[in-house]
């Protein structure tokens, strides 16, 4: 059992501001985490240093085995899956699908003079079959509806078969039919015991999937609980992190909440 992210005692500040505090957090490799808090709990703050995005003003963080601050980004960044609201602006309407996915292999978000060979080609169809998506492969990306695009840059960030897999809010503005399908495909990703560490930022228990097995709760850039996931999504510590009183329960391996 490999430890995959190591961050002691991390802050960050902007200006006078401090995002995150004194956070303490682990993520070993067979683990599947989900972050939850509200807006600005550091949530993206911390998945931004996870992804080596971001640097800690304080602390350490040691990522795959690497220090940040004494180990190239360039890199670590291939061996790390990133899935975010940014990475969707940057691909072009007029992209096929299958090339969003395909152009992961170079880091690229679109066909130039790139050359892949059939294997690449192979794989990338996989995934775009495992995350339900296979028949949009000839489809431009501007013409997916939101499920179907979080679907495809999912697929796109498995690519370069990553060892971490951190997901932004995937299921942000999807309706609930987009909402379930993407946890379903989520739930078989966490339940698959070759995908790779997972990390989750969302706002809702009800968008975390079967297969999570840690949970860490953030307000105001410190930790208030965190562990196997049982432990942590009780209704206390939920009320603690969100400010108000919330009942949690827990039915069929789905999460849902409510306010008193």
């Amino acid at each position: 059992m490999g430890v995959v992210l190591d961050l002691e005692r991390v802050g960050v500040r902007r200006g006078t501001a401090w995002i995150l505090s004194d956070l303490t957090w682990r993520v070993e490799d067979d683990q599947r985490w989900v972050l939850l808090g509200p807006n600005g709990a550091g949530k993206s703050t911390l998945l931004s240093i996870a992804a080596t995005r971001q640097h800690p003003t304080t602390g350490s963080a040691r990522i795959l085995g690497e220090t940040m601050g004494m180990s190239d980004v360039f890199d670590l960044r291939p061996r790390i899956g990133l899935v975010g609201a940014g990475l969707s602006e940057s691909i072009s309407a007029r992209e096929r699908v299958r090339d969003v996915v395909l152009t992961a292999s170079w880091g690229m978000t679109g066909r130039w003079r790139e050359e892949y060979d059939a294997a690449d080609a192979r794989r990338a169809d996989r995934l775009l079959h495992l995350l339900g998506v296979a028949d949009l492969a000839e489809r431009r990306f501007g013409t997916l509806s939101d499920g179907e695009r979080k679907r495809s840059l999912i697929a796109r960030a498995l690519m370069s078969d990553p060892e971490l897999l951190l997901l932004d809010e995937p299921a942000a503005g999807l309706d609930l039919g987009g909402r379930e399908q993407l946890v379903g495909r989520l739930s078989a990703m966490a339940l698959d015991p070759t995908a790779p560490t997972t990390v989750l930022v969302t706002h809702h228990v009800e968008e975390i999937p079967l297969g999570v097995t840690h949970a860490l709760l953030l307000r105001d850039g410190r930790s208030i609980a965190q562990g196997p996931v049982e432990a942590v999504l009780v209704s206390e510590a939920l009320s603690a992190a969100y400010g108000l009183p919330l009942e949690v329960q827990r039915r069929d391996g789905r999460w849902a909440a409510r306010a008193l």
